[in-house]
Order: C-alpha cells, then structure tokens, then sequence
C-alpha cells in the first residue's frame, strides 16, 4: 500500500547541528524522535559551487545540476520543468494529490494550480499569487519583509500589507500563541535590539502555521506535500562563528559579539523543534504518513572574521538607467541578496556586459553570470573596505557608489558568512508504524530522494533518473 508523504525541507542544516542541538536540548522533539527514524547522511552531487537553488531543483528532479541547469533565482524555467519536472508536477500529472508551500523554484504560480490540494510559491517569487488566493496577503507581506532585510534586518513593518495579514489571521490559520509569540519578541527588541535578527525565523512561523492549517483543513489532506524554511540556515551562515569559535584557527570577533550571539542557532533550531512537534502529532494522528526531513546539502566553517561594512546594488533603476536603458529594455527577476537577477533585451545583452566587466570595487571586479535569453546574475558584496573612498571604477573611469546605484551598507551585527555550504547533508525518515531506525547512518544521494518518493506511489522512475539505491520506505 502507498503511504501518504510530507517532505520537510529544513535547509541546509548538517548533522552535526542536529547532533549538537539533541545535546542541547534532550527532551526535545528532535531527540526523541531521531532513535525511531531512518537516518541517512545525504550528498549533493552538484559540481561546483553548491547553493540552495541548486541543490533543491536537484533533489526535487532526480538530476544534478549539470543536467537541469538551474543555476538562480529568476531563471526562465518553462523548457527545464518540460524535460526534467519537479516532483511535484509529476505527482500532480499523476493523479496525486499534492501541496507545495515555499519549496525553491515553486514560481511562478503553474497555470493549473487549482489542481493542487495548495500551491504556495516560495519567498523569492515575483508576485503574491498563491492557491488558494487568500494566501496571496501573506504572500505580500512575507516578500516584503525578505526585501526590507537583505544583510541587516529592517525594524520597519509595511503596515498595509501587515493589516491585511492580520485582517484574516483567523482564516490563514495563526495561531493565538503565535500572535502573541511576536508580540512578546516585538517588546524583547525594545531593551535588546540584536534580538531584531530574529524576525527572519518568525517569517517561518507564520508560514508554517499557515501550512498546518492547510495539511488538516484539506478533505482529504493531500498524498503529498511539501514545507521549505531557510530560517536555520540563515542563523549558521551568520552565528557559527559564535556556536563554534573553536573551529577557526583565525578568529577576530571579541568575547562580547560570541555571548550575544551563541545561542542563535540553538534559537533557530528550537523553532524548528516546535514545527517538528506539531508534525509528529499529524502523522501519529494519521499513521498513513511518512514524514521525510531533508536538508538538500550542509554548512561548515569558513571564515571567522567580522563583517564591518559590505557593498550593494541597492538601486537598480539608476544603475540600468546610467547605461540608458529605457524601462521596457530590462526586468528584474528574484534573487537572494546581495544578488541582483535581470533580463535585458537581446539587443542590449552587450551593453550590460561590458558595463559589469569594466565594474571593480576595492580593486575586485564584480562576478556575474549571463545564460541564454537576456538574464544575468549580478554579485555585488564586497566587505571591509575601510579606507577606501566610496568610488568604483566603472567604464574606465573612477565614479562615486551613489551615481551608479551602489551603497556602502555597515554590517550591524558584523556577521558575515561563518558558515557556508558542503556537500553533506540530513535526511531522516519516520514512519509512525514502524518505529525502527536502520542500521548506521548509511550515505545516499539526494539524487536517490525524487525516485524513491515516486517508486512509493506507483509512479514509474522516469529514465533520466536513476533508480534509488535504497529503499526509504518500507512497505
């Protein structure tokens, strides 16, 4: 018999983090849960740079990047998703049913979305459209908080959007004790300002509730579903250096910085736990469920050293304007700051190019990527340039920041990246009927995880996949 499936996807989170928060907190969810899961240590086989929007369409298609060749936010998905779907098409096409809510590359809404039991795309998306569209309030206001909050976190709220939100907390499914969770934070940051970095997590706190009342209002609740947040991987990027000092041999934050922030991944994680909690509820209630938690790669430390001050294209209207682009030239696409993605005519793809060439700051040059029809990733985020004057060299001339849209943006928590990604990652698997973990903690591809999920429901592993080296669901 196929069981129903609900696939978590905690980003980025390794074992180790896993391991160390069971230490930290032995009655958790996590710790009690673990003995009685099946426990792999999972490999991202993507060549090069690993990054979430690689290694998720990975695991969502069955194929590493070289084959499926999603490299960014904002790319034109449409021949992809034609040759190699994510798993989520493939179930729906199959009769499935099946609910998405901020898995990567979910944007933009599929045409057919009043087919899935819910479909909301992820925070990266270029509009609020959700299904059901009641959703689309808190898609809104959720966007707007990820844009208001790309290295330090805004204390702003975009009111309109929040009152819409709160208009219909009832039916988005928020709970009491969440609403009054933010609250609490809200008053914490008035005598501890740091604590604002902690918003981003509550973003995930919302969603989630909105998730849950989805999963148990559906009838039936959908065969299966997905749940992405990167609210642990946002921490270990920023706080490893606090949770882990020791794994630096050159260390530069003071005594101070780490006592502020050592306990922020413990923080992140126990919000988590909290998820898990709830989840472990639904399928003991509804033991036809597999829940899956997967992490598509992990994180490792990098580097210890503060992050003071770092370089953004903050206005990308003056900078696309100061190459005379009219407005109809260029569009902005989705991307994970401090990354800008855009998509010029084809007649304007040598402007840009040479502009971005010619473009250094603090003596680097600026990195980009440029794929087929028109779109370029920009990265601009070069740090600690004290000294230097707030000019970049741009067309063979020393130009200020302001002029061409950049800004020297100073780092409030001076957190740069600690912690960044490896290849290895979590996958655990419980079955509230059989309540045995395998033997270890076997290696497997997250290449493995698409087919085996599909071989679960019937579904024939389509041939550019290959066929899962180990079963993850026993019958």
């Amino acid at each position: 018999m196929n069981r129903k499936i609900i696939l978590f996807e905690l980003n980025e989170v390794p074992w180790r983090i896993m391991e160390r928060f069971c230490e930290w907190r032995p009655d958790s969810h996590l710790s009690k849960v673990l003995p009685m899961s099946r426990c792999y240590r999972t490999c991202a086989e993507d060549g090069g740079e690993l990054s979430p929007w690689i290694t998720w369409p990975s695991l969502h298609r069955g194929v590493a990047k070289e084959k499926h060749t999603i490299t960014n936010f904002g790319q034109e998905l449409s021949e992809i998703d034609a040759v190699y779907p994510p798993i989520w098409k493939i179930m729906k096409c199959h009769g499935i049913s099946t609910g998405v809510c901020g898995s990567l590359h979910s944007w933009p809404l599929p045409e057919d979305a009043e087919e899935y039991a819910f479909f909301i795309p992820d925070t990266f998306a270029a509009g609020n459209e959700a299904f059901p569209p009641s959703i689309g309030s808190f898609q809104e206001f959720n966007r707007r908080m990820v844009d208001a909050s790309p290295r330090n976190v805004s204390t702003g709220i975009p009111w309109k959007s929040a009152f819409r939100v709160l208009a219909n907390a009832h039916g988005l499914g928020f709970r009491p004790g969440t609403l009054a969770s933010i609250g609490s934070h809200l008053l914490s940051e008035r005598t501890s300002k740091w604590k604002k970095t902690r918003r981003r997590s509550f973003q995930a706190v919302l969603a989630f509730d909105i998730f849950m009342k989805l999963l148990r209002s559906t009838s039936p609740p959908p065969a299966f579903t997905t749940f992405f947040t990167n609210h642990v991987a946002s921490a270990m990027h920023r706080y490893w250096a606090a949770t882990f000092p020791d794994d630096y041999d050159d260390f530069g934050y003071d005594a101070g910085w780490v006592e502020t922030y050592r306990h922020e991944i413990g923080w992140t994680m126990a919000r988590f736990d909290v998820f898990l909690g709830r989840l472990l509820d639904f399928v003991g209630q509804n033991d036809e469920y597999v829940l899956f938690v997967a992490t598509s790669m992990g994180q490792a430390a990098t580097s210890g050293q503060p992050v003071r001050d770092a370089v953004y294209l903050v206005d990308v209207e003056k900078f696309m304007a100061g190459l005379k682009f009219q407005p109809s030239e260029w569009t902005r696409r989705p991307a994970m700051a401090p990354r800008v993605s855009l998509v010029v005519d084809e007649g304007k793809k040598a402007v840009l190019r040479t502009a971005l060439e010619s473009l250094h700051i603090g003596n680097e040059s600026v990195t980009f990527e440029e794929r087929e029809g028109g779109f370029f990733n920009i990265h601009i985020d070069q740090s600690n340039l004290e000294g230097t004057s707030d000019m970049a060299r741009f067309l063979g001339q020393q130009v200020p920041f302001d002029s061409i849209g950049l800004e020297r943006v100073h780092v409030e928590d001076q957190a740069g990246q600690s912690a960044y990604h490896i290849p290895e990652g979590c996958l655990f698997v419980f079955d509230p009927k059989q309540r045995l973990p395998c033997s270890g903690c076997p290696e497997i591809s997250t290449l493995d995880i698409a087919p085996a999920i599909l071989r679960n429901f019937g579904i024939a592993v389509p041939s550019y996949m290959r066929e899962p080296a180990r079963t993850l669901i026993r019958s």
